[in-house]
């Protein structure tokens, strides 16, 4: 659609569309008159990468060690990744320090007797009556999400993590613990 209106000449119905500016040559360019947004999101004034010299050498930082901006992620809680100074969520960034971490077990365990003991015990209650022994069987099931919070600078965000054990919640906590950690400093 660079094209202008071949109809403008025509009929007066045919009058539509956007006409050319001045001193183009029929091609205008992405998102005229403005400019053309960069492709992605969310939209970051700064690159994600640090300058490097031809040879693929790190810049040397001015003034002795670098601050911990980005680079090796310190811990992960579902979707949620703690980095040196900030929290990057699939809804964008936020400042470690002063963030505020919440957990939820929303999860629970059950404990049943499996079908396949049941089975046992009616068939071996027939032969003996030892077959009451297999009623002894238990198998625990866990269900369910452990709810993760963080709000930081204004912005809040919650991700689930499934449950597949009793000893999911407390190992969530660990990770919340060393996380709000990191966000005292």
């Amino acid at each position: 659609m660079t094209e202008p209106n071949p109809y403008k000449d025509g009929e007066p119905e045919y009058q539509w569309g956007p006409t050319q500016p001045p001193g183009t040559s029929g091609t205008p360019a992405y998102g005229y008159p403005n400019a053309a947004p960069g492709y992605g999101y969310p939209q970051d004034p700064t690159p994600a990468y640090a300058q490097t010299q031809p040879a693929g050498v790190p810049v040397p930082v001015a003034g002795g060690v670098p601050a911990a901006t980005g680079g090796q992620p310190l811990v992960s809680i579902g979707d949620i990744t703690v980095m040196g100074d900030s929290i990057v969520t699939p809804a964008g960034s936020m400042p470690l320090r002063g963030a505020v971490w919440n957990a939820t077990d929303m999860s629970r365990t059950e404990e049943k007797i499996p079908t396949h003991a049941i089975v046992l015990a009616i068939v071996f209650f027939i032969f003996c009556l030892l077959g009451l022994l297999f009623l002894l069987m238990k198998e625990k099931q866990t269900t369910g999400f452990i709810q993760v919070t963080v709000t930081s600078g204004g912005k809040h965000h919650s991700t689930m993590i499934p449950a597949r054990g009793p000893e999911t919640f407390q190992q969530v906590m660990g990770q919340i613990n060393y996380a709000r950690s990191l966000s005292s400093m």
